[in-house]
């Protein structure tokens, strides 16, 4: 069993940053991808980012290429995620996810742990 646990969620305004943080326990993560999705009030939890188990390869939804970045650290067994140049539409509860292979995807099936999600707020 894998516990996921993100901290670094809050209220910005627009245009700001905020780097959020994903814990891992139960297990070594360090051979698996692992990901970031949100959920905004009203909508389905939809792909932010993800990246391999090395960390050399990552991925991100269009909505926020250019502006989030993934960065992982294998012996601390952690993941985070940077958001810059934060928009409203950003707004969500914000999830941590490992998938059951190494690489990579922007889909859902591959993850099989979830954390209990961070919420991020971007004012205009």
């Amino acid at each position: 069993q894998v516990q996921l646990v993100e901290s670094g969620g809050g209220l910005v305004q627009a245009g700001g940053s905020l780097r959020l943080s994903c814990a891992a326990s139960g297990r070594s993560v360090s051979t698996y991808a692992m990901g970031w999705f949100r959920q905004a009030p009203g909508k389905e939890r939809e792909f932010v980012g993800s990246i391999s188990w090395t960390g050399t390869i990552t991925n991100f939804a269009d909505s926020v290429k250019g502006r989030f970045t993934i960065s992982r650290d294998n012996t601390r067994n952690t993941v985070s995620l940077q958001m810059n140049s934060l928009r409203p539409e950003d707004t969500a509860v914000y999830y941590c996810t490992i998938s059951r292979v190494p690489y990579t995807s922007h889909l859902r099936g591959p993850y099989d742990y979830w954390g209990q999600g961070t919420q991020v707020t971007v004012s205009s």
